[in-house]
């Protein structure tokens, strides 16, 4: 629920910010529909937007970043009057904002981060703390291990995705004062169910029919979700025989 809760505040937050003069038209480059929580996304921006009486475009990226931009041109091509993006990787946006830019039509980043250095480039970003979200998972299980050897196996997100970059980067912080838990396999899943399910499938066999693995550490629900299938296949109990988070 509170998942939900912050994709209506993300969506509410970009439109909000927009002035509202006149009818406007968005256009929206969505990732694709990687998970449960990116539909929910796309559904609730189609409720904001009507609620405002905004005339929402939306191209689903199908997780291709190549989908995105060309997405990102033709609604500038179409004279839209603002875009918002969800980035499905950080960096390699720089020509097609700048061209957004030229057209004076304002960019909106959500629920992901970009890596460019001209900040004018687009007006805000709008997404939750991801840094924090892998620290907490960290810090809870140090505390749940308490001292014990664990080890960890990784289920990224997207490569190059800034949400799989921060969640990493914030679980390694908080394991860092923890010399007992370590990381010992790590791999994207893509953040889908699919994914998760076949890379965790993998890493039980692995080692050693998952008896070495403490814990999986997946950067999304749907992820984990695909994980704890292929932890029951394998006649193992989730949250007992591996942790999950």
């Amino acid at each position: 629920m509170w998942k939900r809760l912050l994709v209506v505040s993300a969506v509410s937050a970009a439109m909000s910010s927009m002035a509202l003069a006149a009818p406007l038209t968005v256009g929206f480059s969505q990732v694709g529909s990687e998970s449960g929580w990116r539909a929910a996304e796309t559904n609730v921006a189609k409720s904001e937007a009507e609620k405002r009486g905004i005339t929402l475009k939306i191209a689903d990226g199908q997780q291709k970043q190549e989908n995105q931009i060309k997405a990102v041109r033709s609604f500038v091509a179409q004279g839209v009057d603002a875009i918002f993006i969800a980035p499905v990787v950080a960096t390699g946006w720089e020509p097609v904002l700048k061209e957004a830019k030229d057209a004076e039509i304002p960019v909106f980043l959500l629920d992901r981060s970009i890596d460019v250095k001209d900040k004018s480039l687009y007006m805000t970003t709008v997404t939750a703390d991801n840094i924090l979200e892998g620290k907490l998972i960290g810090d809870w299980l140090v505390k749940e291990v308490n001292g014990k050897p664990c080890n960890v196996v990784e289920l990224q997100g997207t490569v190059g995705a800034s949400v799989a970059i921060d969640r990493k980067k914030g679980f390694a912080e908080a394991i860092k004062k923890a010399p007992n838990i370590k990381i010992i396999r790590s791999q994207s899943g893509d953040f889908t169910r699919s994914k998760g399910k076949e890379v965790m499938e993998s890493f039980i066999k692995a080692e050693n029919n998952g008896k070495n693995i403490c814990m999986v550490y997946a950067h999304n629900d749907d992820m984990v979700i695909g994980a704890i299938q292929a932890i029951k296949e394998a006649g193992l109990k989730p949250g007992k025989d591996i942790l999950t988070g």
